[in-house]
């Protein structure tokens, strides 16, 4: 295999672009092979990497259909049940904390008051 082309940060040559960039135009890589890559230096670390694809192979982006419409509602509705007291927070969960926020952090209720 050969290796690939590397560019400076903002200097790839027309005709490239990242996921994103694609993405933002409607396009996808396709299955095709990273062609080039960027770098971006940095201070006492290693370079930022970014993979270019090539533009002209891209593919358009598959359009949604009704049953990817439905396993994408029935995946975040999954996002949102408290796994302990299995009620629908009504945000998505944090990854952090697991469990609902009246879950995480129960009150005292029955707790006697010092007076």
């Amino acid at each position: 295999m050969a290796a690939l082309p590397v560019f400076r940060w903002r200097l790839a040559p027309d005709g490239y672009a990242t996921r994103r960039q694609l993405r933002a135009r409607g396009l996808r890589p396709g299955g095709q092979d990273v062609a080039a890559q960027l770098e971006r230096p940095r201070r006492r670390r290693e370079p930022l990497v970014a993979y270019l694809y090539r533009v002209d192979l891209a593919k358009p982006v598959r359009p949604m259909t009704p049953g990817r419409w439905a396993a994408l509602a029935k995946a975040n509705a999954a996002r949102r049940i408290c796994p302990q007291c299995r009620r629908d927070a009504g945000y998505v969960i944090p990854a952090s904390l697991g469990s609902c926020v009246p879950c995480a952090y129960p009150t005292p209720a029955d707790s006697p008051r010092s007076s």
